[in-house]
């Protein structure tokens, strides 16, 4: 051919061409991407509904030659048939009603999802677009008006996100009955998404107080690698950490990942200390994780399940080794719709079998997938769903033009009961009120398990009411009838607090008893509580006892004691003073200043009973008469004997030829003396009590358990000034003594006066560091045993050898043997 013809021929190819291409430009067409989507089940009707179903759920590969498009082979997935059979009952039901919807029949296109998300998606967008080729302009966009009103599915949360997304603009309601992802609550992403079973949020967190409940703070999790499970742990983990709970490991599991990441989950179980599994899973996951745990006998583990496997029939007939047996868990409630079962069991529907029965079939008598009707509960939510639908629709059929986005409001505010009495309705999150049963997996003797309801948990009553459990016997992992232990530590009894564990959770910690004082009455206590300043804690330290109060009383042994000594030396006085009344007019009583010795005689009496008041409970006016009245009636009594003492020495000095000194100390002066000098002693004391008088107080500070109940000085100055003067006195008693006791006389009182200050003296002397360092009642017995020991030292070494003479030597007391070598005048 020649090179002209060739050049010809491709010239008129190119006319061609270009004709096709201003043809097509002229009549543009929008036709679906790839090859169109066929429902798998479907009827007309005036108003269509879409379901989105899982049928097959399992692939395998094949040989294909590439000649054509390869049909592909899966499993029929029954529960996902059931969901659609539900959906059938419910649309027939309302079709034979002549209260909803009369007058208006509805038909359905149900699509399989085969499993796939992306699938879902094209599904969805059929659903909402249809698959026929639409002629349009070259400026219109490829849309046109909804081919459904409202879909129903997916199962899953993660397949409803994708679908909700990419029909959000059309504003048809996207429906789903067991689809729990709480990220589906978001209206912002996900604007038409409704759902008939409670989302993740209340599962979670109920799952989290059904942990708690049972004391369990320490356990491991694992959950599906997808939205459902990932979401839902989440805030299982964030509940959980607000109510004390701990997570020893938190891993994730996906039907489809290699065996490697299975074996992983298994391996640290195994490390593991904790005892209890919550376990996030769907159903699918948790069928591929039965075979590992049975392989490997991890047995004695308690499970706590979420709804998707808790309550499935399926998932318990493949625990065969029962691992699972005690496991616990929330489900959705049971539910019973009138003729229901039936209906999914009646094979000789053509309608909804024309794909799957040949309508001969008889499965009553049968046991497998599709007779199996423990997912009831959720049957019911697909039947609500579409009710749903229904009612939106009855309501709006006062519009004169229905639009799917009306459809959706009015599907949000609808509010009804089914036949069953069952309320429904959607919150302002497209959610229904959470409401879930409490399962326990006890196995019967025939090897079966039953799923008990031992509880509920309701989120539409007070918030401590919700979580509720029945008074039924529990069956826990093994078979045990005690609730499992599963804590990183043992509880803190009462009496000690708990310390974290450096570097691991608050679960784990030590137990560190309380200090003394203080104490804690609750188990798990974090701090220990100091006790009131009147209450000391016990030995277990898990109470405040009220501490015992001690002060010198007349109980105690040591308070007989000292007032037997107080009474012996009063008694003693009071002899004395008798003996030298009835021998006043004899030379020795004479010769000793009688008038002094009956007011020495008289204060000692009063030194020995003033001591009584130091003895007993402190009170406001025993405080203020004890330290007043020692120290008046002391003074009185130094000064008596600085009176005698001077008497001595001026009696001596009368015997002088020449010496006229008795005159200025008769006895008039004697008394004045006496008076001044406790005079001032008065002036002091009255000065104290009005200044800073002494009061009761209680003393913490001694004794760790006790309370001492003590005199508090008030003024330590006034308690100081008061022994300070009577010291003063003592001294220059003790001095003129001193100085009087080489005088020549058969009967020198000066000696005795000198030997009395002595011990007056060291009594006081020693008193005050042991005063000071003796704690509690000591302190106060010490200050009466050197009242009583200068007391008993003045009586004895005065007016003892007097009285012995007066008694047993009488021949003695004559005015002779009183002068002696030197005459001394009667004083």
């Amino acid at each position: 051919m020649s090179t002209q013809s060739w050049q010809e021929q491709g010239f008129a190819l190119l006319q061609l061409l270009l004709l096709a291409s201003l043809s097509r430009a002229e009549e543009p067409v929008c036709r679906q991407r790839g090859e169109p989507e066929d429902p798998q089940l479907s009827k007309n009707g005036d108003i269509i509904l879409g379901g989105i179903f899982s049928f097959h759920s399992i692939w395998w590969s094949r040989q294909d030659n590439y000649t054509h498009t390869p049909s592909p082979v899966s499993s029929l997935n029954f529960r996902a048939f059931q969901f659609a059979q539900a959906m059938l009952f419910a649309i027939e039901e309302i079709n034979n009603s002549t209260d909803l919807l009369p007058g208006i029949s509805l038909g359905y296109k149900m699509y399989d999802t085969c499993g796939s998300i992306a699938m879902g998606v094209r599904v969805a967008l059929a659903l909402a677009n249809g698959n026929e080729d639409k002629a349009t302009s070259s400026t219109a966009p490829c849309t046109r008006p909804a081919q459904v009103v409202a879909i129903m599915g997916e199962t899953s949360s993660s397949p409803c996100m994708a679908i909700a997304t990419v029909i959000g603009p059309f504003h048809i309601p996207l429906i789903s009955h067991f689809a729990t992802c709480a990220c589906l609550s978001d209206k912002v992403r996900y604007p038409s998404f409704l759902r008939t079973i409670p989302s993740d949020y209340y599962q979670s967190r109920a799952l989290a107080q059904l942990v708690k409940h049972f004391g369990w703070t320490w356990v491991g999790a694992i959950r599906t690698n997808d939205d459902y499970g990932n979401n839902g742990m989440a805030i299982f983990t964030e509940t959980a950490k607000q109510l004390g709970i701990c997570l020893e490991y938190s891993v994730s599991v996906f039907r489809q990942e290699p065996p490697e990441n299975i074996q992983r989950v298994i391996d640290i179980i195994k490390a593991s200390t904790s005892k209890v599994i919550v376990a996030f899973l769907s159903h699918l996951d948790m069928d591929v994780l039965i075979p590992e745990l049975t392989h490997h006998n991890l047995t004695g583990y308690q499970w706590v399940g979420s709804e998707s496997w808790i309550s499935d029939f399926h998932t318990a007939s493949m625990d065969k080794h029962h691992i699972l047996d005690g496991a616990i868990g929330l489900a959705i409630p049971m539910a019973h719709v009138t003729g229901m079962r039936e209906f999914i069991l009646d094979t000789k529907s053509s309608e909804k079998n024309q794909r799957y029965c040949s309508g001969y079939e008889d499965v009553s008598g049968l046991q497998n997938a599709f007779t199996d009707m423990s997912l009831m509960p959720i049957f019911n939510n697909v039947y609500k769903g579409v009710y749903a639908v229904a009612h939106a629709l009855h309501s709006a059929l006062g519009c004169k033009k229905m639009c799917s986005k009306k459809i959706l409001q009015h599907i949000k505010n609808i509010q009804f009961k089914t036949k069953e009495g069952e309320q429904v309705y959607f919150n302002e999150n497209g959610d229904p009120a959470a409401k879930y049963e409490i399962i326990n997996w006890q196995p019967r003797e025939n090897g079966t398990v039953e799923f008990v309801t031992v509880g509920f948990y309701d989120t539409t009553l007070p918030a401590d009411k919700q979580l509720y459990l029945y008074n039924k016997s529990f069956m826990w992992a093994q078979n045990s009838k005690q609730v499992p232990l599963s804590v990183c530590s043992e509880s803190c009894p009462p009496g000690t607090r708990k310390v974290l564990q450096k570097g691991k959770p608050i679960c784990c910690y030590d137990c560190i008893p309380c200090a003394e004082g203080e104490i804690s009455n609750t188990t798990d206590s974090i701090t220990c509580v100091q006790c009131h300043a009147e209450f000391w804690s016990n030995n277990k330290r898990d109470d405040c006892e009220k501490k015992m109060t001690e002060f010198l009383s007349y109980e105690e042994i040591m308070g007989v004691l000292l007032t037997a000594a107080s009474l012996l030396g009063t008694m003693m006085t009071t002899t004395v003073a008798v003996i030298f009344f009835r021998n006043r007019n004899t030379p020795i009583v004479r010769a000793n200043n009688s008038e002094l010795s009956f007011l020495l005689l008289f204060s000692l009496t009063l030194c020995f009973l003033c001591s009584l008041t130091f003895i007993g409970r402190p009170s406001d006016w025993s405080c203020m008469l004890r330290h007043t009245a020692f120290g008046i009636t002391f003074v009185l009594c130094i000064s008596c004997v600085l009176g005698k003492t001077i008497v001595v020495l001026m009696a001596f000095r009368a015997t002088l030829p020449g010496s006229n000194v008795m005159k200025w100390f008769g006895p008039h002066q004697q008394r004045l003396s006496v008076l001044a000098f406790t005079l001032v002693q008065v002036v002091i004391c009255f000065l104290w009590l009005t200044i800073s008088p002494p009061f009761p107080f209680k003393n913490f500070h001694h004794f760790k358990d006790k309370i001492i109940l003590e005199c508090a000085l008030g003024s330590a100055v006034g308690f100081w000034a008061v022994l300070g003067y009577i010291g003063l006195l003592a001294i220059f008693c003790f001095v003129l003594a001193f100085l009087a006791r080489t005088l020549p006389d058969n009967f020198n009182e000066a000696k005795f006066i000198t030997f009395s200050m002595l011990i007056f003296c060291a009594v006081w002397i020693t008193f005050i560091p042991a005063y000071v360092s003796s704690p509690g009642k000591f302190s106060v017995a010490v200050e009466i045993f050197a009242i009583l020991a200068s007391s008993f030292g003045l009586l004895i070494c005065i007016f003892i050898p007097k009285c012995y003479i007066m008694l047993f030597k009488p021949e003695k007391n004559t005015k002779k043997n009183m002068m002696g070598k030197m005459p001394l005048k009667t004083l």
